[in-house]
């Protein structure tokens, strides 16, 4: 029997599929549901016997999903995030939920250097002011443009990203600190307190995971407790930050810019403020997105699909199944 693997991913360039289906050969096929709509998905769950998730809020796997998959024995999203998938509902239906961890690690924290050296030397302000046919070879200084090297850098969360954009900081002569709720072995930086991370960073990189508890977690307070002309990089998750509160703060110039991948609703809405802030640079959820990293999640999406359809238990499940 050809088992039904179900794409919820967008895949538009389709190479999570193209490596699924070389590695499943016979053993299973790739579909689609037959529209990006939640009755849609429900309808292709109940022939499948795995879901491939997705990156954005417009289909998501929560508890009617897993209610009504009768058939599916993985449910394996291809990256580190589950914030789309209800882990506890799948438990709850003896379906194993797994991640590709560390398949985009280095790629995000790249990005989050790399985004961070753009807005430091004033990048996306000079584009734009050469664009309008301006030359401000003088006056980029006063614009705040510095070098990255001079910066603290201040990392939120210190798993396989923070790890890796902290020794990139390092390499350009950063001093580089470090907030989590527990202390990392080996780190090899100081870790400080959240306020006083906040509060003695010229850049402050997200890099946590979506929780309950990091809802919400940098707040008007925390923004204003910044330094001005402080930097804020999100490489985490939209919600992670109070987005309103981050308008304001960017509106009132009490930060001096942000590194956006990730927003509270994706795609970013065309009437968002941010998308009128120069001093904002936006991307559209693509750091962890290089051609590098896709690649790896993609084999680690496909290892994982052929074990399950083998009669394997898969690897990197995150929910007690």
């Amino acid at each position: 029997m050809v088992e039904s693997i179900l794409m919820v991913a967008t895949d538009d360039d389709g190479v999570i599929g193209e490596a699924i289906t070389a590695r499943v050969g016979e053993l299973g096929r790739v579909v689609r549901p037959d529209a990006r709509t939640p009755a849609a998905l429900l309808d292709a769950l109940a022939s499948a016997t795995v879901v491939i998730g997705g990156w954005s809020d417009d289909l998501v796997l929560g508890r009617a999903e897993a209610q009504a998959a009768n058939r599916v024995r993985l449910v394996q999203q291809p990256g580190s995030g589950v914030n789309l998938i209800d882990t506890a509902a799948w438990a709850d239906a003896g379906v194993p939920v797994s991640n590709a961890p560390g398949g985009n690690s280095a790629s995000v924290a790249e990005w989050a250097v790399t985004a961070a050296a753009t807005l430091v030397r004033s990048v996306v302000w000079a584009d734009g002011q050469v664009r309008a046919g301006r030359w401000p070879q003088e006056s980029i200084v006063a614009h705040g443009c510095r070098d990255l090297g001079s910066c603290r850098v201040g990392i939120v969360g210190f798993g396989e990203v923070g790890r890796r954009a902290a020794a990139l900081f390092g390499a350009f002569g950063c001093r580089v600190r470090y907030f989590s709720r527990r202390e990392r072995v080996g780190a090899g930086i100081d870790r400080v307190t959240l306020d006083r991370l906040l509060a003695e960073s010229d850049v402050v990189v997200l890099a946590l995971p979506l929780t309950d508890a990091t809802r919400g977690l940098i707040g008007w307070d925390q923004l204003c407790s910044m330094p001005s002309g402080s930097i804020l990089v999100n490489v985490a998750r939209g919600a992670v930050v109070d987005e309103a509160a981050l308008i304001r703060a960017l509106t009132e110039n009490r930060i001096g810019g942000a590194a956006l991948d990730v927003f509270d609703v994706e795609p970013l809405p065309d009437g968002s403020p941010l998308r009128g802030l120069e001093s904002v640079l936006l991307s559209p959820h693509v750091a962890g997105g290089s051609s590098t990293a896709l690649h790896r999640i993609a084999d680690m999406t496909a290892r994982n699909v052929e074990a399950v359809l083998r009669g394997h238990r898969p690897s990197w499940v995150v929910n007690s199944v």
